[in-house]
């Protein structure tokens, strides 16, 4: 592979990851952030899976899991459900499923 598509590749992967941490509180698709980003959902995976140490989707989890943990810490007063809507998650027990399995906690 030449140099200069590992880099745009490189690119493609490192922008993806900025749109996640500035939008991740929206309803995010793999084809959402490929459109955006004038790419293919195919080609996101690929780069995913070529400079990443996950998937587009766990990266995306994992944003929204990291600022609900820092938000049940540091605003106590706020409930569980109000915490999984300003994260992203639509359902609050979908929340607290994905929650629990990330960090044994309910």
């Amino acid at each position: 592979m030449r140099p200069s598509t590992i880099e745009q590749r490189r690119r493609l992967y490192l922008q993806a990851r900025v749109v996640i941490a500035r939008h991740y509180r929206r309803p995010l698709t793999l084809d959402e952030v490929a459109r955006a980003l004038a790419s293919s959902p195919r080609q996101l995976t690929r780069v995913y899976a070529q400079f990443g140490d996950t998937t587009f989707r766990e990266d995306l989890l994992t944003r929204r899991l990291k600022v609900a943990a820092q938000l049940l810490i540091e605003q106590p007063a706020i409930s569980v459900r109000d915490v999984a809507r300003l994260v992203g998650f639509s359902q609050a027990p979908h929340f607290a499923k994905a929650f629990r399995r990330r960090y044994g906690l309910t």
